[in-house]
């Protein structure tokens, strides 16, 4: 595929104007990498397919509401979309479902220098793997502040929960990924 010459603010320009090539030029240039973010999140392909078209098309609504920081800025927008989308989908789907969590959180879970040496024997698509088989709550949790980078904070608002509870679901999510690890290079002799 060839790629465009235009810059990301004459993009984000074209399309706040709804100008139509500057729209296939934002799906073509993005449209791999949100797909790939909604997959993280759901887990199913045409879900996810689904989601990224959902999400390119609010962002088409929404333009006008984008302020370009610098470079970067764009995606970064698009995919805080995106994620938004993928939240709310799993709402509806009644996937996200809230569960009650006891007043006291676990430890702390800090991976330690073992734990980074034993996940950098895994092949990333195998970890993917693992992080699509935790339960929704606990994937969508995972994904946004492990990968996502969302404070649990931010979690907590997008999903409404406490941050108390975002935490914990997180630790749960990380114990359950250890297990799996570990099965998994059991199972491969490393």
């Amino acid at each position: 595929m060839k790629t465009s010459a235009i810059s990301e603010r004459e993009l984000a320009d074209g399309c706040a104007a709804s100008d139509r090539e500057a729209q296939g030029e934002l799906y073509a240039r993005y449209a791999a990498r949100l797909y790939a973010l909604c997959f993280r999140y759901v887990g199913e392909r045409e879900e996810a397919q689904d989601l990224m078209h959902d999400a390119m098309i609010k962002a088409m609504d929404s333009f006008r509401s984008f302020s370009y920081t610098g470079e970067g800025s764009l995606y970064a927008w698009l995919r805080r979309l995106t994620v938004n989308v993928a939240i709310d989908r799993l709402r509806e789907l009644s996937r996200l479902r809230m569960v009650p969590l006891d007043s006291t959180v676990e430890p702390d879970m800090t991976a330690s220098d073992d734990d980074d040496d034993s996940v950098s024997l895994i092949p990333a698509s195998a970890m993917m793997d693992m992080i699509a088989q935790l339960p929704s709550v606990r994937r969508a949790v995972f994904n946004m502040y492990c990968i996502d980078g969302f404070s649990h904070k931010e979690i907590a608002a997008a999903m409404n929960i406490t941050e108390k509870g975002s935490a914990g679901i997180l630790a749960k999510a990380r114990t359950q990924l250890r297990k799996s690890v570990n099965d998994y290079l059991k199972r491969s002799g490393k």
